[in-house]
């Protein structure tokens, strides 16, 4: 056998294979430049959307917190009115019994033990609960418990209105068709 049929293979295959390596080294360095270059722009363009979002999220708090205020101003004057609309003397006739100022007992299926849940959810007055949906009246229930999760407020907040605008004959003749607070 001649040494020839080895060597010529063998070096062949080196020399191909020293080529190969350098090629791809050259050419792998061309591909990762333009992969940095793409993830760069990438990360450029997030930056910028954040940016963006950032001073949109800032607006909208502000936007927030000028209606809190106004809301705010709003309540406080309707809450005055609200003193001015309640006249014990004629509640107490009509309802037959003495009641007092932003009682929210006084609603048809609302005790101590809810007014108080409700109180410590925002709602003090018979506006706070007339405004109130009620969704967030369950959802005030709902997170009182399970013994508070079974009541439904579907008609607290027109009956707390009706004690807000003093209309007491109004609030005797619908609570007379309900039946625990339900119609």
């Amino acid at each position: 056998m001649d040494i020839s049929c080895f060597i010529i293979p063998v070096a062949a295959g080196l020399i191909f294979g020293i080529l190969g390596y350098f090629l791809g080294k050259r050419s792998s360095g061309k591909a990762e430049g333009l992969l940095v270059a793409s993830l760069q722009s990438d990360l450029d363009a997030c930056k910028t959307h954040t940016k963006s979002l950032t001073a949109r999220i800032s607006s909208l708090e502000a936007d927030l917190a000028s209606k809190k205020t106004k809301t705010a101003k709003k309540k406080t004057s309707l809450t005055a009115t609200a003193k001015y609309l309640f006249d014990e003397k004629l509640a107490k006739s009509v309802l037959g019994k003495k009641i007092k100022d932003n009682d929210l007992k006084i609603v048809e299926g609302i005790g101590p033990k809810i007014e108080a849940l409700f109180n410590a959810a925002g709602i003090t007055t018979w506006y706070d609960l007339s405004e109130a949906s009620t969704e967030k009246l369950q959802a005030i229930l709902d997170a009182g418990g399970e013994n508070y999760a079974m009541h439904n407020p579907s008609t607290w907040a027109k009956q707390a209105l009706f004690a807000y605008q003093g209309k007491w004959q109004e609030l005797r003749d619908w609570q007379a068709g309900l039946l625990g607070g339900k119609e």
